[in-house]
């Protein structure tokens, strides 16, 4: 039997019911926040990810030449995309533009929990502006998706690069080189960080300050903390979210986010019931539309793991109450199958959403269906009814029947569903 490839997975329906509904919670935060839906491709030129990210992103890529000989990469994230479509057709646009978006994304490493190599990713950019209030409107929509999505604890850690960037040019250390020791920063790999700093003439002591920079961890008060223009910056970010009902915050100046085209302002939001790898959401001010042929232009963004965020509701014990129909039509007898389907498309045609018998089953089969199909209500068609312009109609939750005309059925089933909907 051909199983779905490693690190993909199959969604059937209830899982599929259970995503459509949380990525709506996030398609309709970022609505009230002004930001409007894009979609770029799910493959693209193998160098417009090297040219984000360096070669090295070559291992990860699943990377491919198509038959016109062009070197074709998966996405294996949205932002570098999004850049590229503003360049090629929005730069004109006045700013800022704030989109949003939702897709696919695929990366070669080893599967493991929440984690897959065909992933999904919802994020947003703001793109054409450098302020503080652009910063915290980011970060205000990320916690605010966390809150709609239902994650009751996590961690939001702002931090700004500047800081780390101004340390590392301060302790002596080669501006071509300033990548490769934040990456060992980001994953305070310190001992790895050590020999590398070693080899570029940096004193034990300088490393030390380093490293204890990165551990600078609190509440406002850290902010004192942070000096020059960076501090000033993240100080204005903080006035703006207080305001904006962010208050689940914390400073970190550790924060480093691994990739060397952010400016400014980073951020990161962490799910504790997720243990060691609990990021769910990540993001910072950059520039990256110069890479791609366009002019220099500020932006600031993030991007939710959405698989994460899913997983870190089920450990906090979120259950999904599935919706089911409004309504299932069966048959007394199978002399009056036509008819039922006709009462099945009059009920569709209302926006009532029902399904019918057509597996030719007897009343009580067909009724276990229904209790299985989660409907509402069954409409039971029968001859004798039907003689009588009526219909039998049965709440699947109590039991409780009545004979109902046929014209009247969409009035009460609409009016019962919004009723149920309602109380839920």
């Amino acid at each position: 039997m051909i199983q779905c490839p490693r690190g993909t997975r199959d969604f059937l329906p209830d899982e599929m019911e259970r995503r459509r509904f949380y990525e709506g919670k996030l398609r309709e935060t970022a609505k009230t926040f002004g930001f409007r839906e894009v979609e770029t491709p799910i493959f693209e030129d193998s160098e417009l990810f090297i040219l984000r990210s360096g070669p090295n992103v070559l291992k990860e890529l699943y990377a491919f030449e198509d038959k016109g000989g062009r070197a074709i990469a998966l996405r294996p994230e949205m932002t570098a995309p999004a850049i590229r479509m503003f360049v090629n057709g929005m730069s004109n646009e006045p700013k800022p533009i704030k989109v949003f978006y939702f897709g696919q994304c695929f990366r070669y490493e080893r599967p493991q929990s929440g984690r897959y190599r065909e992933f999904f990713q919802f994020g947003a950019e703001i793109i054409g502006g450098a302020t503080p209030q652009t910063d915290a409107e980011a970060i205000a929509m990320a916690s605010s998706m966390l809150k709609a999505l239902g994650i009751k604890d996590y961690r939001l850690r702002i931090g700004h690069i500047g800081v780390l960037r101004s340390k590392i040019a301060d302790i002596g250390v080669p501006p071509e080189r300033t990548a490769e020791v934040l990456q060992k920063l980001d994953k305070k790999l310190y001992d790895e960080a050590r020999p590398l700093l070693e080899d570029m003439g940096v004193s034990s002591d300088d490393m030390d300050d380093l490293f204890d920079l990165t551990e600078t961890i609190g509440g406002t008060e850290v902010l004192s903390k942070v000096p020059g223009e960076a501090g000033d910056w993240l100080r204005q970010v903080v006035s703006y979210l207080e305001v904006m009902g962010v208050d689940d915050l914390e400073i970190d100046l550790g924060v480093v986010r691994g990739l060397d085209y952010y400016t400014g302002m980073v951020f990161e939001a962490e799910a504790p019931a997720l243990g060691a790898e609990k990021q769910i959401c990540g993001g910072g001010s950059y520039t990256l539309s110069e890479l791609f042929g366009g002019e220099k232009v500020f932006s600031t963004g993030f991007a939710v793991g959405f698989d994460r965020a899913l997983l870190a509701l089920e450990k906090e014990g979120a259950v999904y109450d599935y919706d089911g129909i409004d309504a299932y039509v069966l048959c007394a007898s199978d002399d009056v199958r036509i008819k039922a389907a006709e009462i099945a498309t009059t009920l569709r045609s209302s926006g009532i959403s029902a399904d019918m018998d057509i597996m030719d089953r007897k009343m009580a089969k067909a009724m276990k269906f229904a209790s299985s199909a989660r409907a509402r209500y069954a409409v039971i068609v029968g001859a004798r009814d039907l003689e009588n312009g009526e219909v039998t109609v049965r709440d699947m939750n109590t039991g409780d029947q009545s004979n109902v005309r046929i014209g009247d059925l969409v009035e009460r089933i609409r009016g019962r569903c919004a009723v149920s909907r309602f109380k839920e």
